[in-house]
């Protein structure tokens, strides 16, 4: 397995120094943002959708990154960069740096940017192939009045208390339901799912977070003339969906088998199948190199 690499502030550094303060307001009181990253064959896949995405969550906590997004970008390229394997993910983290004790985001002086090169394998093969176990979770997603789903901020409260809801429950994720009762998302993946030969996948106004790989997915199933659609999605639709997959950095796209215990769909999953072929040949084309 390759070494990880780290990058902070400025420069690689080894493991052993890559730290941040304890006063830092990222790891205090989860203020900051990040992205989620693939390195695919040496290439970035889609740097610049997810820089955009970042400066937009910059901007909306107030956030100001000395050498804005392009400092940003050239410390997920000099990770990349830096990393022995051709495929790795990348965890850019920007905080509002480190402050006295106290939620004021003006008593801190510097942003603190790292990023994280290194593997990462959310779900084994096996269950890559079976499907995933799902259940509903019973935690909330907050509404866009509350957590803007466009932000991706460090604080993955929600997320995590819904993942170990899954497992404690003997499943492998989580579908997370918006205020009204409508899917959102898993705890950290999109959500689609095929009814009468359609793709289908909760908006943003139900507070799915618009991920990059969701966009990808898409656009594909456009270029491969499957019909695809945002819409609301209840639990009873995904329970009765001929397919339903998760997508994102991590997962890429990983099909669901079950639902709360109950079948969604047979065993042949050809929409997701062609989705999938289509994703890893189109992938390395949509990456920025990094050597």
């Amino acid at each position: 397995m390759m070494e990880a690499v780290f990058y902070v502030n400025g420069a690689l550094v080894p493991r052993e120094e890559a730290k941040v303060s304890l006063f830092d307001h990222g790891l205090l009181y989860g203020d900051g943002v990040f992205e989620g990253m693939r390195m695919i064959d040496r290439r970035i896949f889609r740097l610049e959708d997810h820089m955009r995405r970042l400066a937009s969550g910059l901007a909306a906590v107030g956030l100001t990154l000395p050498g804005g997004v392009e400092a940003a970008r050239e410390a997920a390229l000099t990770a990349a960069r830096a990393y022995r394997g051709r495929d790795a993910y990348l965890r850019l983290v920007v905080t509002r740096g480190e402050g006295p004790l106290g939620v004021d985001p003006f008593s801190c002086e510097t942003p603190t940017l790292f990023c994280i090169a290194d593997g990462i394998a959310l779900f084994p093969a096996e269950k890559r192939a079976r499907g995933l176990d799902l259940i509903t979770a019973s935690v909330r997603k907050p509404g866009p009045d509350q957590l803007d789903p466009r932000v991706k901020s460090l604080n993955y409260m929600n997320s995590v208390l819904a993942k170990r809801e899954a497992r404690l429950r003997g499943a492998d994720e989580a579908i997370v339901l918006n205020q009204a009762g409508r899917v959102a998302e898993a705890s950290v993946a999109n959500v689609f799912v095929v009814r009468e030969g359609a793709l289908l996948t909760p908006p943003a106004n139900d507070g799915a977070l618009e991920g990059i790989t969701r966009k990808t997915v898409l656009e594909l199933a456009k270029e491969l003339g499957i019909p695809a659609y945002e819409r609301s999605l209840t639990r009873v639709d995904l329970l009765s969906a001929e397919e339903c997959f998760l997508t994102g950095t991590g997962a890429r796209l990983v099909s669901a088998r079950s639902l709360d215990g109950a079948r969604i769909g047979g065993e042949e999953r050809p929409i997701a199948a062609a989705i999938l072929r289509a994703f890893e040949d189109a992938a390395p084309g949509l990456g920025v190199p990094v050597d």
